[in-house]
């Protein structure tokens, strides 16, 4: 599947070289279209630490071939306060675990790990390093790219997943106009602890922190992704010390946060990220040009779904064009609205949900947070708007994916 042959009406140009990228590319290739991949790098490699996938993206990685037992360990989350009292168990849904084959809802994996399983299953000559986008010239028949290095592409569609600064987006829909969300993440993993219970993680907020962790997968072995996230603002001094600097924050933390600190090499198993947004768009492409991932959609961690969503956007968008002449312009401009329509009022609820969630827990003045935590520590109001504001249009979009289901 996949070879160097660049048909007209089947040539899908895509720049970048993340996951969203890569899974638009294998799912295009797995409906017949011809396929390049154009990485600004020498190759394609994942930053970062951990990450969360959810139920729908498993099943889409699965239709690509990837083995279910590379998922690693469903988790039981909850949401706690800092001296573990629990507040909100995101309950399992049994016709969703039914239908799809997969246990539980979010699955730990180390991004790298994932990643490279995800490139194994692109064909060679299809990923092209030391390709930096510049502009695209659009034509009513083609497009044409251009790079850095000198090398112009003709293709039928132009596929934009560079990233939340993406050089394909700034061209279509003009500046980023990025913004600072107001909080600043500091995401590790660990090998394995012993005495944490299996399938079991939560993540866990006091007045102006949140602390967090879950299981995780690592090259088959068993381990642990947690993560940190502190109130910050763009051009927020970076502790010299991060060690030091998050000890000091979890040092009266319930367990099993503390244990994480000294499990951790904070030389390679630690990454910093201040937060940055864009506002959300209603338009995802242009013309013969379309986006994905944080090339239009930046999501907070809040969201646990930044991969996920780019995975997810590829799959979509490759179903949504799928058996489409890629020279006709009417029939991608069809496709482009059924992605449209059937991602982007998601996708934007999911990013800007996120946002308000960052904001109500590292943003609101001390008395006022005091208030909020009683009323999460004593009231379901927590419960209520994670069931409404996240679980349940997920669960709603995984069972309109019936061709991944199962039975």
């Amino acid at each position: 599947m996949g070879s160097s042959e660049w048909r007209p009406g089947k040539r899908v140009a895509i720049v970048g070289g993340g996951p969203g990228s890569i899974s638009a590319g294998r799912a295009f290739i797995q409906r017949g279209y011809d396929v390049r991949i154009y990485e600004r790098q020498a190759e394609c490699k994942a930053i970062g630490g951990a990450v969360l996938l959810s139920t729908p993206v498993l099943a889409i990685l699965r239709s690509y071939g990837l083995d279910p037992n590379d998922f690693g360990s469903y988790t039981v989350t909850y949401f706690k306060n800092k001296a573990g009292k629990e507040r909100v168990k995101l309950a399992f849904n049994p016709d969703i675990e039914k239908r799809m084959g997969i246990k539980g809802w979010h699955y730990g994996v180390l991004r790298s790990s994932m990643f490279k399983k995800m490139l194994e299953l692109i064909p060679n000559n299809i990923i092209y390093g030391d390709h930096e986008f510049i502009s695209y010239v659009e034509y009513d028949d083609e497009i044409e790219l251009l790079f850095k290095n000198g090398h112009r592409e003709k293709a039928d569609i132009l596929i934009g997943a560079d990233g939340i600064r993406s050089a394909v987006s700034r061209q279509a829909f003009g500046d980023h106009q990025l913004f600072h969300t107001g909080i600043r993440l500091w995401l590790a993993w660990c090998d394995h602890i012993p005495d944490i219970p299996p399938n079991y993680g939560f993540i866990s907020h006091n007045w102006q922190y949140q602390a967090s962790f879950f299981p995780m997968t690592h090259e088959g072995k068993p381990g642990f992704e947690w993560w940190v996230v502190e109130p910050s603002w763009d051009g927020k001094p970076v502790p010299k010390d991060p060690k030091a600097h998050l000890t000091e924050i979890l040092k009266d933390w319930a367990q099993p946060m503390p244990r994480f600190l000294d499990a951790t090499n904070f030389d390679t198993q630690v990454y910093r990220w201040e937060i940055f947004n864009r506002p959300s768009l209603k338009k995802w492409s242009a013309g013969r040009v379309v986006c994905l991932g944080d090339a239009v959609h930046p999501v907070s961690p809040y969201a646990a779904y930044g991969m996920g969503m780019a995975i997810e956007d590829g799959y979509f968008l490759a179903r949504s064009l799928d058996g489409v002449d890629l020279r006709d312009r009417s029939a991608i401009r069809a496709g482009f609205e059924l992605y449209e329509k059937q991602r982007v009022d998601y996708v934007n609820h999911n990013v800007e949900f996120a946002r308000y969630l960052g904001r109500m827990f590292h943003s609101v003045p001390r008395p006022f947070a005091y208030l909020r935590d009683l009323i999460f520590d004593y009231t379901p109001v927590l419960s209520n708007f994670f069931k409404d504001g996240y679980l349940k249009q997920s669960e709603e979009e995984t069972l309109n994916l019936k061709e991944l289901h199962v039975i």
